[in-house]
């Protein structure tokens, strides 16, 4: 299977100390067939950044929580 990447920005979405946190234009290669994202070291490194650093929030939305069950 040949794999083609596409160069674009995509949502990136983690829970880390019982938050939920959403950072919008992360650059990202994504992958046409999967759909799979992948980012370089220097992404990752500066989303962790952005989440340690507590700093004020360009906006908050509020977020429902169901149980499966």
């Amino acid at each position: 299977m040949k794999e083609t990447m596409l160069e674009t920005e995509v949502t990136y979405t983690l829970e880390h100390g019982g938050k939920f946190f959403i950072i919008e234009h992360v650059p990202a290669r994504v992958c046409k067939e999967t759909g799979e994202h992948f980012f370089s070291p220097d992404t990752v490194e500066h989303i962790h950044a952005i989440i340690k650093s507590e700093k004020k929030p360009d906006r908050l939305i509020e977020t429902p929580i169901y149980e499966y069950a």
